[in-house]
């Protein structure tokens, strides 16, 4: 049985307020809160699919910026989204789809990643170097990206133009469906592809280990992808991008923000919004047990055009 539940105000009876009747919204939330996207979650385990969209709802309460979140557990099956298909520039995350492209187009052509694409792959991934993922981006070339794109079903994710990857334009539901390819088998990627990159996002240097795997149990193996950039529009963009395996368990997130005021604001929601989802999905691993990120994270400032 799968239990669905869609988070909206409360209506409570009406009040008189100077002799007209006033309908109150339970917490008294401004008229334009009422029209806000709301958390929405589904599960196959009872209880499940309320207590998370209540938990995620929490942890935003208050938040400034706009935040899209898409969470999905093979065990439970349970999903959850927020602005699931609200457009944000990629930062760094691209680069996962930079080296899921490059062993896709490898594939097609049945050879081995060379020795110096793997020096950069280890380098784009693990380090999020940018002159690594700029040497990539231009040996693939646009067109390679987009065949990637479409054999991935990512069809809302558009590349950065002018060489700028870190203004390719993704959304929570196109991240979830890259995390998902490289966590199960599929005709898209190899296994020995989605082990290659899967091992690479655990082997992220600790000071950009921040983001998703906040809260995660020691019980999994914690992959991850980062990435941040400033505009003069819409402030801080900060994102993260996770998948956790093992001990029984099999869930992917992606959270996804703008409008921060700094770039530790975007990684505190972020990491307000992980910690109480792997509580819900791990609801038996001890507090001390869970995964706590640096308190310095960092991350590739990517560039972006002037003005």
């Amino acid at each position: 049985m799968t239990h669905h539940i869609s988070l909206r105000a409360r209506v409570l009876p009406v009040v008189a307020a100077a002799g007209i009747l006033v309908p109150v919204v339970a917490g008294a939330a401004p008229a334009s809160a009422a029209t806000a996207p709301q958390v929405s979650c589904t599960s196959g385990k009872a209880g499940l699919a309320t207590k998370l969209q209540r938990d995620i709802t929490a942890a935003l309460a208050g938040r400034a910026g706009t935040v899209a979140v898409n969470v999905r557990d093979r065990v439970t099956n349970t999903s959850c989204t927020l602005r699931a298909t609200t457009a944000y520039d990629s930062a760094s995350v691209v680069k996962v789809t930079v080296l899921a492209t490059l062993l896709w187009d490898a594939k097609k052509h049945n050879r081995y990643l060379t020795a110096r694409e793997s020096q950069l792959a280890t380098a784009m991934i693990t380090k999020s170097d940018n002159a690594a993922t700029t040497t990539l981006w231009k040996q693939l070339g646009v067109t390679k990206v987009k065949g990637f794109l479409a054999a991935a079903g990512m069809t809302k994710t558009v590349p950065g133009s002018g060489g700028y990857w870190g203004l390719t334009r993704i959304n929570a539901t196109d991240e979830q469906r890259l995390l998902s390819l490289l966590t199960a088998r599929n005709t898209v990627l190899s296994d020995n592809a989605r082990a290659y990159v899967l091992k690479l996002m655990a082997n992220v240097v600790p000071s950009q280990k921040w983001g998703t795997p906040a809260g995660a149990p020691a019980s999994v193996t914690k992959h991850v992808k980062n990435g941040w950039l400033q505009r003069a529009t819409r402030g801080w963009r900060v994102h993260s991008i996770g998948a956790f395996q093992g001990g029984g368990h099999d869930y992917t997130i992606s959270v996804l923000t703008d409008g921060n005021s700094t770039m530790n604001y975007g990684v505190q929601t972020i990491q307000a919004v992980s910690k109480v989802i792997h509580r819900d999905l791990t609801p038996s691993a001890a507090a001390s047990s869970r995964y706590t990120p640096t308190t310095s994270p960092r991350e590739a400032y990517v560039a972006v055009p002037r003005g």
